[in-house]
């Protein structure tokens, strides 16, 4: 800088300070951003580079979008179809069931006796039905009594510790531990 503002001394030239003066122009501009090379990609390109990720993301959320919908639609067919045929295993052994009694009534000139062996069997495939299915039957007699699975309907004076079943009047059932129907009861009550 203060060569340029150096006032030329006998001897020099005029020339001589103006070669100083361009050279510390020049200098100076490729210190500014103007003197630079242009490395950063131009306005329209990162808005063609934005424009194309935008899209690329769209696609991506809108297959997404399809996927969830094919599985929710699945997962409700699946939900209807369950519902619809619960009950086929269960149905599919209670048939030799209906078979055995309709065979039954169809026999003519039976004896007691037949007919007992007759529904004694019947009994049975009824009770194999009901193990496959998961059903059990809830016979407390004796067991402490439990509101969750047994539905008291009186209590007597006994001998028998407090709160004890002492009578079952009907049978309760299970299906897959959860309460069917509850076994009804009298229980006993201290004397």
């Amino acid at each position: 800088m203060q060569e340029q503002n150096k006032v030329p001394q006998s001897g020099e030239t005029l020339e001589n300070h103006s070669d100083a003066a361009a050279q510390t122009a020049a200098e100076g501009a490729a210190g500014t951003p103007e003197g630079r090379t242009d490395t950063l990609p131009s306005l329209e390109e990162s808005l063609r580079q934005a424009e194309l990720k935008a899209a690329e993301h769209h696609d991506a959320w809108l297959r997404a979008k399809a996927e969830t919908e094919n599985v929710r639609r699945r997962a409700q067919e699946d939900i209807a179809k369950a519902s619809k045929f619960a009950a086929e295993k269960f149905a599919g052994a209670i048939l030799p069931v209906k078979d055995s009694l309709e065979a039954a009534l169809a026999t003519e000139n039976q004896t007691l006796e037949k007919l007992r062996e007759g529904v004694e069997l019947t009994l049975k495939q009824l009770a194999g039905a009901f193990e496959s299915a998961s059903l059990t039957e809830e016979n407390p007699l004796g067991q402490k009594f439990d509101p969750n699975k047994h539905q008291a309907i009186g209590a007597l004076e006994s001998d028998a510790e407090p709160n004890t079943v002492i009578n079952v009047l009907q049978k309760g059932y299970l299906l897959h531990e959860r309460v069917l129907r509850p076994a009804l009861v009298m229980v006993a009550k201290a004397q």
